[in-house]
């Protein structure tokens, strides 16, 4: 299995908190980049955040900095997103993506291995 599988969506208030996992069963995903982008209804998909395989580099996006957290653990092949203070804005179908090509982390079109995505809804 390649395709990576996100979990821990869900409804939280406006304020509240929520972490995201994706797994994936294959060992060569401890080597790849990974990162998180979302998709709200009407809206195209984005870029959140970035590790890269060591975890050692991170990157967000503006809308998300100093908000969310995301870390890896590659003895387990997860990577998980810590989303703290969380908006109304913040609602979209969050997506796991593996393995970049290239250098422009934040493109859609750089990465090879998807989730399906884990609904996050914030109510006001």
């Amino acid at each position: 299995q390649v395709q990576p599988v996100e979990s821990g969506g869900g409804l939280v208030q406006a304020g509240g908190s929520l972490r995201l996992s994706c797994a994936a069963s294959a060992r060569t995903f401890s080597t790849y980049t990974r990162a998180w982008f979302r998709q709200a209804p009407g809206k195209e998909r984005e870029f959140v955040a970035y590790i890269t395989p060591s975890g050692s580099g991170t990157y967000y996006a503006d809308s998300v900095k100093g908000r969310f957290a995301i870390s890896r653990d590659n003895s387990k092949n997860t990577v998980s997103l810590q989303m703290n203070g969380l908006r109304p804005e913040d609602t979209a179908l969050y997506y796991c993506a593996a393995r970049l090509r290239g250098s422009d982390y934040t493109s859609q079109a750089a990465y090879y291995y998807w989730g399906q995505g884990t609904q996050v809804t914030v109510s006001s």
